[in-house]
């Protein structure tokens, strides 16, 4: 297993350089119904951080798209490592349709700078933070600024 946690997650933040837009899914089920989150799920027993990725966007959105990078930004585990919960940031060049399965009831492309409401509460936490807001504003300078002189 990847943690010593019970149970461990992933979420990858899709960003694309040319339009300057992150994207978000809006979640189907009792829990989270009608919040806006990111693609991602459970690490299965034996599977990297990687193929858990992988595979997470595979069944939640038909496949994985070409990316650029993919940047880990933070691991969050709770109050007696009972759950860990890895995000990632990925950029990508261009936008792209998702093919959502039952997980997901819709998805946008949003103006960085701009949060979906309502929010998952795990993902506002992470956004509330200023360090993974100071991270993703230089990750995304870096990259925006080879991506205009290439």
């Amino acid at each position: 297993m990847i943690s010593e946690a019970k149970i461990s997650a992933v979420g990858i933040w899709f960003f694309c350089l040319n339009t300057k837009r992150h994207l978000y899914l809006m979640r189907n089920d009792k829990k989270y119904n009608g919040q806006w989150a990111l693609p991602g799920g459970k690490i299965e027993t034996d599977e990297s951080l990687m193929e858990a990725i992988e595979r997470e966007c595979a069944e939640e959105m038909g496949y994985m798209p070409e990316y650029i990078k993919i940047i880990p930004v933070e691991k969050f585990t709770a109050d007696g490592n009972y759950f860990s919960y890895h995000t990632f940031f990925c950029l990508v060049q261009d936008e792209f349709v998702p093919d959502l399965n039952h997980e997901h009831i819709g998805y946008a492309w949003i103006n960085s700078g701009t949060i979906p409401t309502p929010l998952h509460p795990g993902f506002w936490n992470t956004l509330k933070a200023d360090d993974i807001h100071d991270k993703i504003d230089t990750l995304t300078a870096i990259y925006t600024s080879q991506c205009d002189t290439n």
